[in-house]
């Protein structure tokens, strides 16, 4: 059975490879060209991405979370936490429900081609630290400690590296533009942007271009923010998570329990799909969040997004 699982996923991930590029289709997505009549003309009613946000919140209960990250320490994962269970939930998600890893771009709708995850990380755990964006693409077949390993390999080389990230070094070019000239180079990228013309090597070192941010919170100590999305590039999710805290509540033979919660909030553009499947995907995020044993395993198929 496991066998014929895994059979139909890597069917399902070479017809996803095999796919032609078609007239309408960007770098970085393939147009969405089955959707309702109304999801087309939601895009021009709601025409930027930050007026067309959605907010979320829910939160997790963490006695299986604590206790997987436990175990994943023991199995000698340093610096197991949160974060890794966070991301992997997501990409699961993804791979079950890829419509929320959709994106708008010209007023059209793109299945994006693989899974882009930024965060931002300090070169320093100081104050006055420096910061640069990291990017992670993991397949959508990747358990946790596939994340885990590859996020770590990220981090790892931006904090060893002396020498300037490719963001940094690009932002700082920009930096060098005088304000007039810098407001038109933005709008000459965000024109070329609109009509797909920007090459990959652009898309690949941009951290607006992606299928959702994550920041945690809760490695500061403070509750998680709505944190708004970017009119610039396409990441149509932004996720952000705090720290965790204890509350009581009645159980159901009416004691009195303490149990330990994290909170976490979500920003969304609610024009890539509909309310109903936003709701399966984030019911599906939570399942997750709270039988994190689960994300050890590869899913029995991945899921591909509609023509």
């Amino acid at each position: 059975m496991a066998k014929e699982s895994n059979a139909a996923a890597t069917e399902e991930k070479a017809k996803s490879k095999k796919r032609r590029r078609r007239f309408g289709d960007r770098k970085d997505g393939r147009k969405v060209r089955t959707l309702d009549p109304m999801n087309y003309v939601a895009p021009y009613i709601m025409p930027d991405r930050d007026s067309s946000t959605n907010f979320i919140e829910d939160r997790t209960d963490t006695a299986k979370l604590d206790e997987y990250i436990r175990q994943k320490r023991a199995e000698g994962l340093k610096g197991f936490g949160a974060l890794h269970v966070f991301i992997a939930a997501y990409v699961r998600v993804v791979s079950q429900r890829p419509g929320i890893n959709r994106f708008i771009s010209r007023q059209k709708i793109f299945a994006r081609n693989n899974i882009e995850i930024m965060l931002t990380i300090k070169k320093e755990l100081t104050l006055n630290a420096t910061e640069t964006i990291v990017e992670i693409t993991p397949e959508p077949d990747w358990t946790a400690t596939q994340i885990y390993e590859e996020l770590n390999r990220v981090i790892t080389e931006n904090r060893d590296k002396e020498e300037e990230s490719s963001f940094d070094s690009a932002a700082k070019a920009l930096n060098y533009i005088p304000g007039l000239f810098l407001k038109f180079t933005v709008w000459f990228l965000k024109t070329m942007d609109y009509f797909g013309l920007l090459p990959k090597s652009l898309l690949k070192l941009s951290p607006f271009h992606g299928s959702m941010f994550i920041t945690s919170m809760g490695s500061l100590g403070i509750p998680p923010i709505y944190h708004h999305l970017y009119d610039f590039g396409n990441v149509p999710m932004f996720m952000s998570y705090g720290a965790k805290y204890k509350e009581n509540r009645i159980a159901d033979d009416g004691r009195v329990e303490q149990r330990t919660y994290i909170d976490y909030k979500i920003t969304t553009d609610e024009r890539i799909c509909d309310g109903h499947y936003y709701a399966s995907a984030l019911k599906l995020l939570r399942f997750y969040l709270q039988n994190p044993k689960l994300l050890d395993l590869p899913p029995e198929h991945v899921v591909e997004d509609i023509d």
